[in-house]
């Protein structure tokens, strides 16, 4: 995890300042070079619009290749856990295991269910006399 966010740090570092050195740049050649252009100066226009190139295609080379390693160092978690939909699976409760509980009540003697058995052998008994 330490190495991962040192890595992340750098990047952000070498982020920052790709940005201030292409914001000092000037397309047309100007630019920082154009702020020294005095006669006791130690590198020449020339010079600052070189290392103002090289420092930008070494930082955007650093970032690069610092994002690729971050990539590789990423904090994991530990291959013995499963996924949340694998877990919620091997929870669940097998239906037939399931006890089926009644769902009606049994009816009482001499309620509703006995009084349909006699009504139906009345008919049958005034039909056949």
């Amino acid at each position: 995890m330490a190495i991962y966010t040192l890595i992340s740090v750098l990047i952000i570092l070498a982020s920052i300042l790709l940005i201030l050195v292409v914001l000092v740049q000037n397309s047309k050649g100007g630019g920082l070079a154009a702020n020294f252009t005095g006669a006791g100066q130690i590198m020449g226009a020339r010079k600052t619009t070189d290392f103002l190139e090289k420092a930008t295609w070494t930082l955007a080379a650093s970032v690069v290749v610092l994002s690729l390693l971050a990539t590789a160092v990423i904090p994991r978690k530990n291959k013995t856990e499963h996924s949340m939909i694998e877990q919620q699976i091997n929870r669940t409760v097998d239906p037939n295991a399931i006890p089926s509980l009644p769902t009606a009540i049994p009816s009482q003697p001499g309620a509703a269910g006995n009084q349909g058995q006699n009504q139906g052998q009345d008919n049958n008994g005034g039909q056949g006399k």
